[in-house]
């Protein structure tokens, strides 16, 4: 798969390189309490920087409630499946995945991070509640995961938890999980693809502009300007992968009904009978 494939290329080059390594080490410089993002998370809490299990908890009890209202019963399934396998995978590749120290980078800059467990939350969680939604609010519900997703990918990567790779490979992961899922569920309507309808040009640019501004305001810093923009584009590549992935599976399931539609046309054409001639 593609995103699989992405996300080896993404390990390979940021974490087994010198190269990668010097690039994302150069970015982790100052504290993470200068991060704008640090007193909000302190004081009021931004999920899935704090609460974490709560997060997990509460999302997947959304979609949950949400499946069974609709009852959709398989996209449930693979929604919960899409978060769970997105999280746990993200963790079990973080602890078997080296960072080998290829540059003799200081002690608090070789441990390991890729992929980032926050990240996959939020990831995992977006794409969950998208497969669950109705076709009206799928398109508002992808919106909103990645604009939540630019901010908690910015935040971060701001505060030193994480860097640039460490989100990108998260949000790859949990892009995976999803295209996976929509392999084996059966095609959607025309109607249920992101965007449809008389919104369909409007909505994109929205939702993107909005995911860069959640970006850009989760990946500021007090004392920098150019780093927290690498931050930022790093972020909204994340919402972007996001928004893309759902687009792009629902266009397959588009293609996918429009073939089963049209083979049981033609079928239904071979068996009618013949219409009867008039004679002279």
């Amino acid at each position: 798969m593609v995103f699989l494939a992405a996300f080896a290329a993404v390990y390979l080059l940021a974490v087994c390189t010198p190269a990668g390594q010097r690039a994302e080490n150069s970015l982790v410089v100052g504290y993470a309490d200068q991060a704008r993002v640090f007193a909000m998370s302190e004081s009021v809490g931004l999920p899935p920087l704090t609460a974490e299990y709560a997060t997990i908890g509460a999302g997947i009890a959304l979609i949950a409630l949400v499946a069974l209202v609709r009852r959709r019963w398989r996209e449930g399934g693979a929604a919960v499946g899409v978060v769970v396998v997105s999280l746990v995978g993200a963790e079990a590749l973080r602890s078997v995945l080296p960072r080998p120290d290829l540059v003799h980078a200081p002690s608090q800059l070789t441990e390991v991070s890729f992929p980032s467990g926050h990240v996959a939350i939020a990831a995992g969680l977006a794409l969950g509640a998208a497969l669950v939604a109705s076709p009206r609010t799928r398109p508002y519900v992808v919106a909103a995961g990645a604009m939540w997703l630019a901010v908690t990918a910015g935040g971060v990567q701001a505060l030193y938890w994480h860097r640039p790779s460490d989100a990108l490979g998260a949000t790859l992961l949990a892009c995976a999980c999803y295209a996976l899922a929509t392999r084996l569920l059966p095609p959607t309507a025309r109607s249920s693809r992101p965007g449809a309808g008389s919104r369909s040009r409007v909505l994109p640019a929205v939702a993107l502009a909005v995911a860069a501004l959640g970006a850009v305001l989760g990946s500021a810093r007090e004392d920098a300007v150019a780093r927290p923009l690498v931050f930022a584009a790093a972020a909204f590549a994340c919402a972007l992968l996001i928004w893309w992935t759902a687009v792009r599976s629902d266009m397959r399931s588009d293609v996918r009904s429009d073939v089963r539609s049209d083979v049981k046309s033609d079928v239904k054409s071979a068996g009618r009978p013949e219409a009867p001639r008039l004679r002279g």
